[in-house]
């Protein structure tokens, strides 16, 4: 009898003990969880998949690899010569850090920056709005109001989840530096003290030239985004009213491998990655059932424009376009000078859609946005500067094709002739028969996946390289060749 209830009084203790542990893991995996995605950024538009990745956690060291499904997947070679190593930065250096601070903004308001950085730094969600006279052509999935200043962000959360991300610097072909070189100088305005401008980057590069994995070579397998045209980065430092900082002129910058919105094609010490669009696709069917309905929208006017005015005529071309489009019934303009008309991502690309060409001058640089956006629709871009053209900016995107005439995707029209008086743009463009123009739309269309940048925030489906990916396979075909001896400047 004694042994018997001994038993039992053992049963009850094992009992007891099991539940206590089970309670203790559940209590400390809550635990763990609510650490781990208390900082999350709220948005209004909630998303399945993986946590946004936000202000505090966007400049913390990450897992060797940022997708735990993908380990299985990997064999113990394919990362070979592809690793890169993420820096660690100190938190005084993380630019979104006050989007933790007070109230959130209001998700409309697409000028601040804890907005339009959201979702990963997409934006907000979009979706479709009736009666906007765009016809439905914004699809309800996978499309954002994203900033075009935003690819810093975009940028560093896609390389969170690259598959070849490692902790240990040694082991690395390339290390990536993410800080916001762009975002820093959105503080500032042109009459900023250009000392004030300059003592943030200069503060963070003596802190990058002093780390232990810039020793190894000096820098030279460093890479950084900085979501601005090169000229924002080269104010001269005797220079102290001209705009941006010399950020890349100092030394440091001059041995990374430096990625911006625009390069000096004539001058490089960067490379340019396309702007971010408003699509973002989730999967490879989103691309391909995007690209099949532009092949299929009415193109009702041979060319459009969407653009403004500069005060006291300073854009000479810009303002010949304007006059051109406005006397022309062929062609169709949004006029960027009437409220913010030019800030609808909807009337934008149902612009695009509906034209077979558009027109791409220069603005406040050589490069624009737009160029990217009207790609993206399936429509012809017309350039008029050299440094505008796909050709001479996006190297690494541009898919070199354009030398095959049977293949051309762009009409280049010299903008010294059109000045004189030469040729008229309107004579130039209707000339292209229609199997022709059908033939560079289908170009244009194929193109799309490389200037496209992939939702970050979910598991991509299907096989597809996006602008990012095309991006990695260059820095690390540089870095390697740098590594092993090659002085290539930027020739390559």
């Amino acid at each position: 009898m004694e042994a018997h209830s001994c038993h039992k009084k053992c049963l009850v203790y094992g009992l007891l003990i099991a539940v206590s542990w089970l309670l203790s893991c559940l209590i400390h995996f809550q635990f763990f969880q609510l650490s781990l995605f208390r900082y999350s950024y709220i948005s209004s538009h909630h998303r399945a998949g993986p946590p946004v990745l936000t202000a505090v956690s966007l400049l913390s060291s990450p897992p060797a690899v940022a997708d735990d499904d993908a380990i299985g997947q990997r064999s113990p070679t394919s990362c070979e010569g592809r690793n890169v190593y993420m820096m660690d930065l100190p938190s005084r250096f993380n630019l979104l850090r006050d989007c933790l601070e007070g109230p959130p903004p209001a998700s409309e308001d697409v000028s601040n920056a804890c907005v339009f950085m959201s979702n990963a730094g997409l934006g907000p969600v979009l979706t479709t709005v009736a009666g906007n006279d765009t016809g439905g052509l914004i699809p309800n999935k996978g499309w954002f109001n994203t900033n075009h200043h935003a690819l810093e962000v975009i940028f560093h959360n896609r390389i969170r989840r690259y598959e070849c991300l490692s902790n240990d610097p040694a082991a690395a072909t390339a290390v990536y530096v993410p800080y916001y070189a762009g975002l820093e100088l959105n503080k500032y305005t042109c009459d900023t003290n250009a000392s004030v401008r300059d003592a943030p980057s200069e503060d963070f590069l003596r802190w990058l030239s002093s780390s232990p994995q810039w020793a190894a070579l000096g820098g030279r397998d460093h890479f950084i985004v900085a979501s601005k045209t090169t000229w924002m980065f080269r104010r001269p430092k005797s220079d102290d009213f001209g705009c941006g900082n010399s950020f890349l002129d100092r030394p440091e910058c001059l041995n990374m491998t430096v990625i911006t919105m625009e390069s000096n094609i004539w001058d490089r010490r960067d490379m340019a990655m396309p702007y971010p669009t408003y699509f973002h696709p989730s999967s490879a069917g989103e691309v391909a059932a995007w690209q099949a309905r532009a092949r299929m929208t009415r193109r009702s006017w041979l060319f459009a424009f969407a653009g403004a005015r500069r005060p006291n005529g300073t854009l000479v071309l810009r303002d010949g376009i304007i006059e051109k489009c406005v006397s022309s019934r062929r062609c169709s303009m949004l006029d960027c000078s009437q409220g913010l008309v030019c800030r609808s991502p909807e009337r934008l690309m149902s612009l695009f859609a509906s034209s077979r060409f558009c027109l791409q001058p220069p603005g406040d640089s050589f490069m624009r946005r737009s160029s990217v956006d009207a790609l993206v629709a399936g429509c012809i871009p017309v350039f008029f500067e050299e440094g505008s053209t796909f050709e001479r900016q996006y190297r690494w995107h541009e898919p070199d094709n354009n030398v095959d005439a049977s293949n051309r995707y762009s009409v280049f029209i010299d903008v010294n002739d059109l000045l004189e008086g030469k040729v008229d743009i309107e004579d130039v463009l209707r000339r292209y028969s229609d199997e022709e123009v059908a033939a560079m739309r289908e170009a244009v269309i194929k193109m799309i996946p490389r200037f496209v940048y992939k939702d970050p925030t979910v598991r991509f489906e299907g096989d597809m390289k996006d602008g990012f990916d095309i991006a990695m396979e260059e820095i690390i075909a540089r870095t390697t060749r740098i590594r092993n001896g090659e002085d290539l400047g930027w020739n390559v």
